[in-house]
This record gives structure tokens, sequence and C-alpha cells, in this order.
């Protein structure tokens, strides 16, 4: 029977990597992708929140740093080789799928970790699947898939071996885990070097990535939502410090989205692999930031003792959109700004890691109101000399003109 149209016009095989769509918008399917990472995400957080321990810190990096693997991996896929085809709504259900039963997973009693292990070993299989096919349906692309499908696989046994190896093991393990899994872009790098090709970031996957951040901001919302909701008493003190909180969440906000999002990747692989990695650290910190603001309403005095976690994410999370702006191409009027940009975001991190340190620990009010203040006065300086350099700009554009 014929249809009309080949077996390759629905299934859609892989797109080559050498045909990227610049100016592609990021699809609804990504969207819809995007959504049952929430959920992923917003367990382990609250998790984390309910046994905040040095441990459980570790233990949340880690399955964050899994968990953004997946959805790194999956996101790159369908930016590179994804297309309208059957194939690649398959491969995406599919992944979903995997995520949202590794939500459940999450909430089961698993002292051992068995349940979640099995999760994510299928995960990691399915994704060597993704990267091995590459190769497959384009013969041209195979030796740079060759790195992601042996240490995937590598990867892949390690979680295996994780199941019958006692769990302290597992302090070992993970760490090569993350490794293996991290390392390839960087392992193919030397072979398109060879092969005279390069692969950028496309303008698509830099807006994923501004999106994934957005999904963890939500966190923090959360997070004061939780803690206002466990308050005893919703005073007018209670109402105030919760104002302050979001307020809080936007300056955050505010900075990085106006210091990173206003420019687009720098050109060449490892750069774009470096900066997928360093997304991660503000990640995380966000995530801190939302256990800390859980247990900032809390009454009791054990809960003070988180404010220097708050500090020492804050402190991190300034410190990674500095690094972050070196491997971004900012707007041509904010590059001569760029140096000083990033050295005032170096010194107010400075400010709230030294408040860290000392546990400096005034009223809730108090504590809240001055970590907006310092907020602020870093957004107006920021703002103050990019707009004194606009007021330069356009003189300079005016004298001529006033001169003639």
């Amino acid at each position: 029977m014929h249809f009309g149209f080949s077996s390759a016009a629905w299934w859609g095989p892989p797109k080559k990597f050498d045909q990227p769509e610049r100016d592609r918008r990021v699809s609804w399917l990504e969207l819809f992708y995007d959504l049952v990472y929430v959920i992923a995400i917003s367990r382990i957080t609250h998790h984390f929140s309910e046994h905040v321990s040095l441990g459980s810190f570790f233990e949340y990096a880690g399955l964050f740093c899994l968990i953004f693997w997946g959805w790194l991996n999956g996101s790159l896929y369908y930016d590179l080789h994804g297309n309208e085809g059957l194939r690649t709504r398959l491969m995406t259900l599919w992944q979903m799928m995997i995520i949202a039963a590794l939500s459940i997973t999450l909430s089961l009693p698993d002292p051992n970790h068995v349940h979640v292990t099995v999760v994510f070993m299928v995960m990691q299989f399915f994704i060597t699947y993704l990267w091995w096919s590459v190769g497959f349906y384009d013969p041209s692309h195979r030796p740079y898939s060759r790195p992601y499908t042996v240490l995937y696989l590598l990867s892949l046994g390690l979680m295996g071996l994780s199941l019958v190896f006692p769990e302290r093991w597992l302090t070992w393990l993970l760490p090569v885990v993350l490794v293996c899994n991290y390392a390839p872009p960087f392992i193919s790098q030397g072979l398109l070097r060879r092969s005279s090709r390069n692969i950028d970031m496309t303008p698509s996957m830099f807006e994923r990535l501004g999106l994934f951040t957005i999904i963890v901001f939500g966190e923090l919302v959360l997070g004061v939502i939780n803690g206002v909701s466990d308050t005893q008493e919703m005073d007018f003190l209670a109402w105030l410090n919760f104002a302050l909180a979001l307020a809080i969440i936007f300056a955050l906000w505010w900075i990085f989205f106006t210091l990173v999002w206003r420019g687009e990747a720098q050109k060449g692989f490892i750069k774009a692999s470096a900066l997928e990695l360093l997304y991660i650290p503000p990640l995380i910190t966000l995530g801190l930031m939302a256990v800390s603001f859980t247990s900032f309403f809390d009454p009791h005095e054990e809960a003070r003792a988180l404010r220097p976690l708050f500090g020492y994410a804050v402190a991190v999370f300034l410190t990674s959109i500095s690094l972050i702006m070196g491997l971004v191409e900012v707007l041509k009027r904010v590059r001569p700004l760029k140096r000083r940009f990033r050295l005032s975001l170096v010194l107010t991190a400075a400010v709230f890691l030294l408040s860290a340190l000392i546990a400096f620990q005034p009223a809730m009010l108090y504590y809240l109101l001055g970590v907006l203040v310092v907020l602020v006065i870093e957004i107006l300086y920021l703002n103050s000399l990019y707009y004194a350099s606009a007021s330069e700009e356009e003189n300079e554009i005016n004298e001529p003109q006033t001169a003639s």
C-alpha cells in the first residue's frame, strides 16, 4: 500500500548536526518536556528541605546534576537532531515518562536508593541510545558520537555496580559517573577540530538554558509560599516578610537575566560545553535558597542556623553569573562595561560570603531587608553604569550633527 510519502518523512531520522537552524524557535514540545523536570526538581528540593544536612546537600547536588544531565542531553539532541517527525516526538515522550517515573520513585521509601538507581539506569540507557542512533543514521557523525556512547555505557555499568556494592561506595561511584557523563563534549571537541568542524550553541539552546533557570526560580517562590503557609500567625509582620522575600527573588532574577540574557553564547563547541556546565552551580544554589526560604519563617531557634546557608548560596550565585558572563557575547554597548559588571558581582558576592562566615543573624525582618538593600544597590550600580554609557554614546552621535 502506498500513502504518497516515504517512511523517512513520517519517521524522521535524526537531522544532521551540520545543518543547524539559526532562527529556530523553541517548540511547544520542548516546553512540555521541560514541565516534567519541574516536578522532579521540586521533589528533590522538597526532600532536601526536610532533611537539611551536609550529607543531604551532597545527595541533592548529585541528584540535581544527574537530572540536569538528562534534561541537557534531551534538549541538545532535539536542538541538533530533532525534527517534526514521529520519531522525535516519541523519543521526547519516552524521556518524559522516565523523568515522571523518577519523580514517583523519589517519593517512595527507598533507603538503599534501588528504585531511583534503576530509573536513572533506564534514563542512562535511553540517552546512550539517542547518541548511538545519530551515528547509525548518519555515518559521518559516528566518530563524534562514539565518546558519548562509550562513556555513557561506562556510567551505566557503574550505576549497575552501585546496586550490589555497599552504600558507602556511592560516595566514590557517583562522582565518577558524573565525570563520565559530562566529559564527552570535551573529547569530541578534539575530533571536531581535526576535521575542521565546529558546533556553536544555537540561540534556541541558549534560550532553553534560560527557560530551565526560570523553572528553578519557581522553586524559590514555592519555598517562600511553603514557609509562609507553615506560619502559625499571619500578622502584618509575616506578610511584610513574605513581600520582602519575593522582592529578593525578583532582584536575583533581575540581576541574572539582565546580565546574561541580553546576548548569546560565544562561538565554539568547548565554550558552549563550558557554559552549560557553568549553569549548574547557580541552579543548585537556587535550590539552596529555596530550602532557606522555607525555614526563614520557622519560629524555632534551630531554623536560624540555615541563614548562613542562604548567604553562601547568594555568594555562589552572583559569582557564577560573573563567570557565565565570561562566555557570553553581550550587546556592543555593554562590552566596555563587562569587566566592571563582573567585578561588581564578585564584590557583592563577597559581602554575602562575609555575612555568612560571621553568622550575622538579626531579626528576620532586618535580615531580609538587609539582603534586599544590598541587591538593590547592586542593581542600581549596574544600571547607572549602563545608562551612563548609553548617554555618552548618544552624545558622541549628536556632537557631529551639531557641528555640521
